[in-house]
């Protein structure tokens, strides 16, 4: 609104300037048409003048051209005539009388084209109480020196059109800014409603957000409690199962297939309880346990612990790691799970005869590793979700809508990042983007 006020004020003032500058050159006007009115009197004046009787004009000679200047020039009230006669002291009335007028008497005599009269002037001569002009002229050709003539009108008339002109504009530019007021009272209190409004949305958004994150949260509570009562209640089976393996391993043949076979149930089992262990901690808030890890071991790993789904399903794996990949700062345990449960995801999302890649490459300062499926891709919607606690779009018995949400945990608690992109365009299938950050040079030396 100061902006808007500052700019009406700045076209009032530029319309009142040109409104003055119109009215000075209507004055100008006004004062040359009395000035050639008063060269017409001259002229009409001058073959009276150059006669003889008049070089010292008597009373006839003298009465006759003012008689003359009143029938022809003047009219009582708004303009009067003044005749300088050589030899008389003042100025001449056209009914004989003197005039006390000596602003004209030395305009006449410096030979200027007009005068302007103030008001006081102009009550003086008998005219309103206004500016009045006095056209001037001198009779040049008369063999007398001294002979002028001067008519003097009110600028009454010119003064009004003046200050109605000057009141139109004023109440023009009134009406205007009232008009531009209103209007944009009207545009400031709509912005102001669509402000509050605006206000009112993000807060109601906010609250909405925050009541996703406290239930979100809840379920993460209550996922935590649960990790800590399935890994309590697994404990016990799992230590069972280490001891009977442990019993049977020195009663069996080095080597042998039933050697191996009870190696890898205790190598299993320490796995199990590895990732139990690690899935406390990260529950209970604790930091995991990060050690540098070689990118290709993590990926060799997980791929050998889905091998069997992917052959159950009829599903194609490969993978394809970078060379000369830095190391990566993650729990081994907890990342290979990671790497496990998309793998599986993807797996599920495919139908025999289709194919799953994990890819393993340097993204600036981090490893970035990428599971690619053809299958039948992920919906928006099901991108926003998939990472809620819970939310599956698997078939029931086919998935718990947990696997997404502690992977996204274990990745938040590496600090790196999960997300789902869109493949290449006409590619079906989607693609899990997994980033941990990488060991520089310096450091993996120093640690060397």
């Amino acid at each position: 609104m100061a902006a808007m006020g500052l700019a009406l004020s700045g076209v009032l003032a530029v319309a009142v300037w040109d409104e003055r500058r119109e009215a000075r050159a209507a004055l100008d006007d006004f004062a040359r048409e009395q000035t050639a009115l008063a060269h017409s009197a001259g002229t009409s004046l001058q073959d009276r003048v150059r006669t003889p009787g008049c070089a010292e004009p008597d009373k006839g000679c003298l009465t006759e051209a003012l008689a003359t200047l009143h029938n022809s020039t003047e009219h009582p009230g708004t303009v009067v005539v003044l005749l300088r006669v050589p030899g008389q002291p003042r100025l001449v009335r056209t009914n004989g009388g003197a005039a006390d007028a000596p602003a004209v008497e030395e305009a006449l005599a410096s030979g200027q084209p007009w005068l302007q009269l103030t008001r006081e002037q102009a009550f003086a001569l008998g005219l309103p109480r206004r500016m009045a002009v006095a056209g001037l002229a001198g009779i040049p050709e008369t063999r007398q020196d001294g002979w002028g003539v001067a008519v003097v009108a009110t600028a009454q008339r010119v003064r009004d059109r003046e200050s109605r002109a000057l009141w139109r504009l004023l109440s023009g530019m009134v009406l205007a800014s009232l008009l531009v007021g209103s209007f944009g009272g009207l545009a400031l209190r709509k912005q102001r409603r669509e402000l509050e409004l605006r206000h009112v949305l993000a807060v109601q958004e906010a609250l909405s957000a925050r009541d996703r994150r406290l239930v979100e949260a809840d379920k993460l509570a209550t996922l935590g409690a649960l990790a800590t009562g399935v890994a309590h209640e697994v404990s016990t089976p799992l230590g069972i199962i280490v001891g009977r393996a442990e019993q049977l391993l020195p009663r069996l043949e080095p080597l042998s297939r039933p050697h191996r076979a009870a190696a890898a149930i205790l190598e299993q089992a320490e796995r199990i309880s590895r990732i139990i262990r690690a899935f406390l901690t990260v529950a209970r808030g604790g930091a995991p346990s990060l050690s540098h890890i070689e990118p290709v071991a993590l990926a060799r790993a997980a791929l050998e612990l889905v091998e069997h789904r992917f052959a159950q399903a009829g599903v194609a794996l490969s993978n394809s790691v970078e060379t000369h990949l830095p190391l990566v700062v993650c729990d081994g345990a907890l990342f290979e799970q990671v790497l496990v449960n998309l793998l599986l995801n993807a797996c599920d999302a495919c139908a025999p005869g289709e194919r799953v890649e994990l890819r393993v490459e340097q993204a600036g300062g981090r490893v970035a590793f990428l599971v690619d499926d053809d299958g039948v891709g992920i919906s928006q919607e099901a991108a926003q979700r998939c990472l809620e606690p819970l939310f599956t779009t698997k078939a029931p018995g086919k998935g718990t809508g947990l696997g997404l949400t502690i992977a996204s945990e274990i990745v938040k608690h590496h600090h790196g990042s999960l997300s789902f992109e869109p493949r290449a365009s006409g590619v079906r299938g989607t693609r899990v983007r997994v980033e941990i950050s990488a060991v520089s040079e310096e450091r993996r030396d120093a640690t060397g």
